[in-house]
């Protein structure tokens, strides 16, 4: 048996704590195959869903594992504890669970965990996962009579009405849970597995008792089994008691009585017949949900523990090994309860003691959520709430476990956590960073109320002095205030706020003062000061970035540099600077190091968004969708919100009006109603509407917005006057279109705002054709591709269909665009992009190829720009990882590049696809 290793501080090391089980587990002590059971197990997955429901001891645990080990079927397992009660744990968990049985799933699901997504979103990416998959996957979820929380059962039923025929659900509980099983049944889509079916058979029976008791008679195994009415827990608590013991029949004689009473008396069988060292180690570490020999030695002040454990694992005293080193074991849930009752029975003085050596014990050895827990049940709140200010920011506000913070603080006394503004700060903070406003309210309401803060000792954040938003009382809350007027559309309120909480930073507030300085320059931005604007968030990128342009912090900075260079590039985008913004999300991707880590997403949204200008759209896909996916697991909702708006912009682009409306859609629901003056998604929502053909839809819109033509610009509304220029011209009003746009068109050009000047600019050639004047139609294109042309602003042209293309047209014939702006203003490759962007205009007897993609003869399917790039670079012999960082892409991406080229070149190896596409002339 391999030993324990040495900890550093003289004891032994448990390693991991297995708080979660996400493997099937071992088999417990005295276990006994049923493989009756196991095939009616195996019949009722095939059907869908299988629920296995009974009481407690029914061995409904063991059954399933039997199965899992068996069965042969990937399975993901799930063992469900009162925490899982936070939907964003439970999801994690589950996500945990699938990635052991599907390796890189989990992660795709863990992606929208965000307070910005319905709670049922993992449901729906878990569906997607296995929708057309090939293999079969089940999940298993034991003990899901623990969870209680209604929006968890409502994401388990999306997942039950949904799942796709590769997906299988199997449910142990002890009571049938809140979900539509009349309707499963009915479809016959569930099968179960209940009391009367997990009941021991006499032959079961003498299997489970001849294990432990030896010459047992058949007579004797009978009439156990008929007074434990097949009861797999007191069979296995009679063959306890009865070992050592000479008058077995007696015993068994005596035996009476219901499970209740049943198991009173064989309990206390088990413990007065045990040595009193033992018996007292099995009350005192009652307390525990999971042992470990250094744990319990600690727990009871003594030594020897891995030692009883081991000895305990051996004499199957209902002790479940949870690892394969033998570090951690568990009691039956049964049992547990039942030493938990003895102990508060006799020595109720004792239970608090144990859970405060306990909580010592997981604080010093890194477990802030047990050691929390046991603060807790040993009614040492002031612990608990220095554990919980301590961890919070790394524990809840970056893995979204609000639910948790909020379990916690309800148990919490009143004067506790009024006497602690952390707590209050931390529930407005997560508040806001998912969206909600008016949540984050009263807490800030109740850190103003408190005279002063509890200080017991100098505060020290899990994430670090410099990295901690939490530290600096008194400037995080005005900066609460700053983002809460920012979500409330008041940004110079937010100014002000934002500029109180700078006069509170003190040096070591490294990211306050980041977050402080982009809250200072966000009202430049909507109110069009993009210059000043620039320069601030520059200040603020070479602060947390250094001379090296790489952050020396980690977490909270990292995230406060990633937010700062997505600020800094949404300012370029916005003047039009489309190569500075490029350049600076890119920085943001080194930044952060790597294009798939969670803060990524918010640098690769911003990339999305200018190559989308750029008539990039493959590539601009490819970083919104992946984008949005890890942008999903933070708590910073622009970038979701954004990216969404891309990636229905490229929808509408490709045609796809329905996955437009579905995306812009989804990007509402993001919002959730925040007003967001950067990323006004419903104006974004009307200008799809009118290149949809829906012109009344965004008319009624517009006139809900209480705008006309003759108001006098403000850039914080701009979205919405162009999209009321552009009903105007679907409309036949073309001469207030171009009263309106000439009134915006000063501004931009006062301003330097490149990329207004090129869209008005646009909008302008096409209100001069509805009115007729052709000359001053195609001057003020000319004009708008002369300054579009060095960023390559493209889409912008290419968004207009079918009249754009003609008047584009009108100035390559005769050489006009030359005789109105020079013959070097634009260059041939710019004009050559628009002019195949526009081909499908001009009626072609064959449809085209996708925009960029690369055509042979005897290649089916042409590669896209894209996929030639990958093929580029297989020639070049570059691995995936190489091609995935070249390409700043994720691996699995170039996996699915890499699958098409070898399908459209037909060959089955990499080594194949560079020889025939050398021989097609592909590659040089």
């Amino acid at each position: 048996m391999p030993a324990a290793e040495r900890h550093p501080d003289g004891g032994l090391h448990c390693g991991e704590l297995p708080t979660t089980t996400v493997h099937v587990p071992h088999p417990p002590p005295g276990f006994v195959a049923r493989p009756r059971l196991v095939r009616q197990l195996c019949t009722g997955v095939a059907r869908g869903t299988v629920l296995v429901c009974g009481p407690a001891g029914y061995g409904k645990s063991s059954l399933v594992t039997d199965w899992a080990r068996t069965d042969g079927v990937p399975v993901a397992w799930l063992s469900a504890d009162d925490g899982d009660n936070d939907p964003a744990r439970f999801w994690r968990h589950v996500a945990l669970a699938v990635d052991t049985a599907r390796p890189g799933a989990g992660e795709r699901i863990e992606s929208v965990l965000d307070p910005a997504a319905p709670v049922t979103a993992p449901a729906t990416a878990l569906i997607n996962e296995m929708a057309g998959a090939s293999d079969e996957l089940v999940l298993v979820v034991d003990d899901y009579h623990r969870i209680r929380e209604a929006a968890v059962h409502r994401s388990v039923v999306l997942l039950l009405e949904h799942a796709p025929p590769s997906f299988r659900l199997v449910l142990a509980t002890r009571a049938d849970p809140p979900l539509p099983l009349a309707r499963l049944r009915a479809q016959g889509r569930l099968s179960e597995l209940r009391a009367a079916d997990l009941r021991f058979t006499v032959a079961e029976a003498a299997q489970l008792l001849r294990g432990t008791v030896v010459d047992l008679p058949d007579a004797a195994v009978a009439a156990l089994d008929e007074r434990t009415e097949g009861w797999g827990a007191g069979l296995a608590l009679a063959a306890l008691s009865m070992q050592g013991r000479t008058d077995v029949e007696e015993f068994v004689a005596a035996f009476s009585g219901s499970h209740r009473f049943v198991l009173d008396y064989l309990s206390e069988e088990v413990l007065d017949r045990q040595p009193e060292q033992t018996r007292t180690f099995l009350l005192e570490t009652s307390v525990l949900d999971g042992l470990c020999g250094p744990l319990c030695d600690a727990l009871r002040g003594s030594s020897g523990a891995q030692q009883q454990l081991e000895a305990l694992e051996r004499d199957n005293a209902f002790v479940h090994r949870l690892d394969d080193a033998r570090h951690w074991w568990r009691y039956h849930h049964l049992f547990a309860d039942l030493l938990r009752a003895r102990l508060r029975r006799e020595d109720p003085e004792r239970e608090p003691e144990l859970h405060r050596a306990a909580a010592d014990w997981y604080q010093r050895h890194g477990f802030p959520d047990e050691a929390i827990h046991h603060a807790l049940l040993a009614g040492e709140h002031e612990q608990a709430a220095r554990l919980i200010e301590q961890h919070v920011e790394d524990r809840i506000l970056r893995r979204n476990e609000a639910a948790t913070l909020t379990r916690w603080m309800a148990e919490l006394p009143g004067d506790v956590v009024d006497g602690r503004p952390r707590l209050s700060l931390a529930r407005a903070v997560a508040a806001l960073l998912g969206g909600r406003p008016d949540e984050a309210e009263p807490h800030l309401a109740r850190i103003d109320r408190t005279p002063a803060p509890v200080e017991d000792g100098p505060y020290e954040p899990s994430v670090g002095r410099e990295s901690s938003i939490l530290a600096n009382v008194a400037a995080m809350t005005a900066i609460c205030r700053a983002d809460l007027a920012r979500q409330r559309g008041d940004p110079e309120a937010q100014r002000d706020f934002a500029r109180a909480a700078a006069a509170r930073l003190t040096t070591e507030d490294t990211v306050l003062d980041a977050i402080a300085r982009l809250h200072v320059a966000g009202p430049d931005w909507v109110d069009g000061r993009l210059a000043e604007a620039e320069r601030s968030l520059d200040e603020v990128v070479r602060r947390l970035t250094g001379p090296t342009g790489s952050p020396g912090l980690r977490g909270h900075g990292q995230y406060a540099a990633a937010r700062a260079l997505y600020n800094l590039g949404g300012v370029q985008h916005a003047r039009g600077r489309l190569g500075a913004a490029v350049r600076t999300y890119r920085h943001g991707l080194e930044v952060i190091g790597g294009a798939s880590a969670p803060p990524a997403g918010i640098a690769r949204v911003g990339l999305a968004s200018v190559l989308y200008d750029r008539d990039e759209l493959e590539a601009a896909e490819e970083h919104a969708s992946e984008g949005v996916a890890l942008a999903r697991r933070l708590t910073y909702l622009p970038p979701v919100v954004d990216g969404l708006i891309t990636l229905a912009r490229i929808r509408q682009a490709r045609g796809d009006a329905a996955g437009a409306a579905e995306a812009i859609g989804d990007a509402v629901d993001a919002q959730h109603g925040v007003v967001d003056l950067r990323h006004p998604v419903e104006a974004w929502a009307a200008r799809l509407a009118v290149a949809d053909g829906r012109s009344a839809d965004a008319a009624a819109w517009v006139s809900r917005q209480g705008i006309a033509v003759d108001d006098e610009p403000s850039y914080r509304r701009k979205r919405e006057y162009l999209v009321l220029a552009r009903v105007l011209l679907a409309d036949g009003a073309p001469e207030r279109a171009t009263a309106l746009l000439h009134r915006w068109e000063r501004p931009a050009r006062e301003h330097d705002r490149t990329g207004d000047i090129v869209e008005i600019g646009v909008l302008l050639g096409l209100a001069h054709d509805g009115r007729g004047d052709r000359p001053a139609a195609l001057s003020a294109v000319a004009d708008a591709l002369a300054v579009a042309a060095p960023d390559r602003h493209l889409r912008v042209f290419l968004d207009e269909g079918a009249p754009m293309a003609t008047l584009l047209r009108e100035l390559l014939v005769g050489r006009r665009l030359e005789q109105l702006v020079g013959a070097d203003a634009v260059p041939a490759e710019v004009l050559d992009h628009l002019s195949r962007g526009f081909a499908r205009f001009e009626e072609p007897v064959l449809p085209p190829a996708r925009r960029g993609a690369v055509a042979a003869p005897g290649l089916v399917e042409p590669l896209t720009a894209r996929e030639a790039e990958v093929l580029a670079l297989i020639a070049d012999g570059r691995p995936n990882r190489d091609i995935a960082a070249e390409l700043v892409i994720t691996l699995d991406t170039v996996k699915r590049h890499v699958t098409h080229v070898l399908g459209k070149l037909a060959v089955t190896n990499r080594t194949e696809a560079v020889g025939r596409a050398r021989r097609l002339g592909l590659l040089r």
